[in-house]
């Protein structure tokens, strides 16, 4: 099997697509694999932040050999396979040329990189085996050196995992601008370090909300613009510390958001928008125009709102994703229906629809791993509680919460308490007493006032059926949840 001959160490040598484990990929989208890929590994009891980029990266070649846990969740999904049957480089080869790699880096910068060449082996181990080979640029012994997997160690708030902390480039860096000493000249390992930033912090924020992880996240944000300012060592680097840097802008301005702090996401989707328009980026352009019109519509702008989602729409025309195309259109409607203009939402969400329809493609932006069919109705859902609609409303509140994939907590619960208020003021206050329920279920593993806020306004609603089955317990385990600041 071609995809799975070890390569020749040669610098100016691009790493071989994995073209084995894209056949086992099929018609499913890299984010729906990485969603795959995720279930399996809850079934034998692993942990592993798989995302539509981590596919990518290893159908690029990029990951030649998986760490253990994905080792074991890929023979998981494929019985009867070896590593080398689902196109990875065999452990031992891999190893070996770590190896030399560390030992040419360790003796070309032994004043820069404490340890010796095993101990950095023993280090990275446990994650996948960086190939020295990068897409974006040649080979560098410096970066090599600098490269590792980042953000591993979790810190606990509130009593769930929240927030992943720095480890390696993007620590440094930060301990740097810390204590008031700019940092050197950034790398490929700082660009690297900045993309895992966004990724787990979009991970955490799927299971736990905003809460406890904003304040949390500006200190890698306050980092990233002092990369941008230090310089990179090559325009291929400078790209990716801009488009993270933006992407991380708009992931702590959801962060923002969602907890209610309204002024502080604005200004951080501006910043986004900045960087986009400075590096001629559309897909960073696209991204933040799409989170503006969203919180407009929550700031009560929907006229803004519908502006907004129009010029994402525009700027995202040459991307080629129909799914992000149609996230767009429901941005629209959604401003649509706060200006209670029906037929406008009617026609914006028609255009979702179909847009949905035609599939996800490999042109579909990473971040948008969390939009599905769960999310389509959850969207339309919100559409129709805007216009007074709770029926229609309801049907699909409902839809949302039943499709929607348990790793995406946060927006189970949402999801759920969406349908909870659509039911209580569509005069249904049993079924929506059971709703909230569910959601009171989540929400010591969430964390967001969107949420809370939604719930509280809900159990106003059921005040006056307190007698209704069920509404009595409901409102007295609301009533003794801790008030949130």
């Amino acid at each position: 099997m071609t995809s799975s001959t070890v390569t020749s160490p040669r610098p100016d040598r691009p790493p071989r697509p994995n073209l084995a484990f894209r056949r086992l990929r099929g018609k499913r989208s890299p984010a729906e694999f990485a969603a795959a890929v995720r279930r399996a590994a809850r079934e034998i009891g692993e942990r592993v932040s798989c995302d539509a980029r981590y596919i990518g990266r290893v159908e690029a070649g990029e990951i030649r050999c998986p760490n253990y846990a994905y080792e074991r969740v890929f023979l998981h999904m494929f019985p009867g396979r070896t590593l080398t049957d689902l196109g990875f480089a065999p452990r031992s080869s891999v190893r070996g040329r770590r190896a030399r790699a560390d030992e040419e880096a360790t003796g070309a910068h032994a004043d820069r990189a404490p340890g010796t060449a095993s101990e950095t082996r023993r280090a990275r181990e446990p994650y996948d085996t960086p190939d020295t080979h990068h897409p974006h640029h040649p080979y560098d012994p410096h970066d090599d050196n600098e490269e590792s997997d980042v953000l591993r160690r979790a810190f606990m708030m509130s009593g769930a995992t929240v927030a992943a902390a720095s480890l390696g480039p993007l620590a440094l860096a930060h301990d740097a601008v810390a204590a008031g000493r700019p940092p050197r000249r950034a790398g490929a390992g700082h660009a690297g370090a900045l993309e895992e930033a966004v990724r787990r912090i979009r991970l955490l924020d799927d299971r736990h909300g905003a809460d406890g992880l904003y304040r949390r996240a500006a200190a890698p944000l306050r980092t990233a613009y002092a990369l941008l300012d230090a310089g990179a060592t090559r325009q291929a680097t400078a790209d990716r510390l801009y488009a993270g840097a933006g992407e991380l802008a708009i992931s702590v301005g959801w962060l923002a958001h969602d907890s209610g702090r309204f002024d502080d996401a604005r200004s951080h989707y501006a910043e986004a928008l900045a960087t986009s328009r400075m590096t001629g980026d559309p897909a960073l352009e696209a991204h933040a125009f799409c989170n503006m019109a969203f919180l407009a519509r929550d700031a009560g702008r929907p006229r803004e709102a519908v502006r907004a989602a129009q010029a994402a729409q525009r700027a995202a025309r040459s991307l080629g994703s129909a799914r992000l195309l149609s996230l767009l259109a429901l941005r629209e409607a959604g401003g649509w229906a706060g200006l209670a203009d029906r037929v406008g939402c009617e026609q914006a969400l028609t255009r979702a629809q179909a847009l949905f329809g035609q599939g996800p493609s490999d042109a579909d932006p990473e971040w948008m791993t969390f939009y599905g069919e769960a999310e389509l109705e959850g969207l339309e859902a919100q559409c129709w509680s805007t216009l007074g609609d709770w029926p229609r409303a309801a049907r699909h509140a409902r839809r949302a919460a039943a499709l929607q994939d348990p790793h995406f907590t946060r927006n189970l619960a949402l999801y759920s308490a969406e349908l909870a208020d659509d039911l209580a003021r569509g005069g249904r206050p049993d079924e929506a007493a059971g709703a909230g329920m569910r959601v009171l279920d989540l929400l010591g593993e969430v964390q967001s006032s969107r949420i809370h806020t939604m719930l509280a306004g809900t159990a106003r609603v059921l005040l006056p059926h307190r007698r209704a089955s069920g509404v009595s317990a409901f409102l007295d385990r609301h009533a003794s949840l801790p008030r949130t600041a």
